[in-house]
């Protein structure tokens, strides 16, 4: 009775470790920023990323650009400043004009016009590692589930140990990854290179704001699952072998 609770809450962990790390996988929404130039009372100025200074009146109104970012993809749009700015990355409310570059291997705000050659080189081996350990992370708590299904009932304490074991081993990756998302936009300097230099060549009065999004949350959330999902499949292993 005991062992058949522990499996459940196991199963129920592993499932929710699953959903939480593909939804965080799959949506491009662990960084959010904005970004916004302002001279004088009536002149706006958009700021475009790579350093593109554009002047145009007719567009006075948009004159912000919202990105967000994930493994696959950086999008980003038009929008005016507000308050409210954050509620502009809600599906509904983001307009269809938006552009979406690849960002496997670019990770924001680093562009070759903004940062030097070896800050630029540095910050793609740093986001390579980062999008390997995610892929690496995904890729064992699929596998996890596969081991899992096949070992019930029971069947076999060497694929519930197996099954523990790769949902431990996702969850140690993708913690990884998250922490060093954090070291990325807390503790090294290319964000502030970044607004550095937006202000020293292009706008005085350039503001950025970052925040973390959904996809962001949704990782520490998956592996919080992951460990427990893990660690129950271990001990029910264990048990099995001794009821053998």
């Amino acid at each position: 009775m005991k062992l058949s609770v522990a499996l459940f809450f196991a199963g129920l962990f592993g499932a929710l470790a699953a959903v939480f790390i593909l939804l965080s996988f799959g949506t491009d929404y662990w960084l959010l920023a904005s970004e916004w130039c302002q001279k004088g009372n009536d002149v706006s100025e958009h700021v475009k990323r790579g350093g593109v200074l554009l002047n145009a009146p007719e567009d006075e109104g948009n004159n912000s650009t919202y990105y967000h970012e994930g493994l696959f993809w950086r999008c980003s749009f038009k929008g005016q400043v507000d308050e409210d700015s954050m509620l502009k990355f809600w599906f509904t409310n983001q307009p269809h004009s938006k552009q979406c570059i690849h960002a496997y291997l670019f990770p924001f705000p680093v562009s070759e016009q903004t940062h030097n050659a070896t800050t630029y080189d540095s910050a793609i081996i740093f986001r390579g590692f980062w999008s390997v350990f995610v892929l690496l992370g995904v890729a064992a708590v699929i596998l996890a589930g596969f081991v899992i299904i096949c070992a019930a009932p029971f069947a076999s304490h060497c694929l519930y140990k197996t099954g523990g074991a790769l949902f431990l081993i996702a969850g140690f990756f993708l913690l990884a990854a998250t922490v060093m998302y954090v070291i990325w936009l807390e503790l090294m300097d290319v964000v502030d290179m970044y607004a550095a230099y937006q202000v020293a060549h292009l706008c005085p009065s350039f503001q950025l704001n970052l925040c973390y999004g959904l996809s962001f949350i949704f990782a520490p959330v998956g592996v919080l699952f992951c460990l427990l999902a893990g660690l129950l499949f271990l001990l029910i292993g264990r048990s099995v072998k001794n009821y053998q």
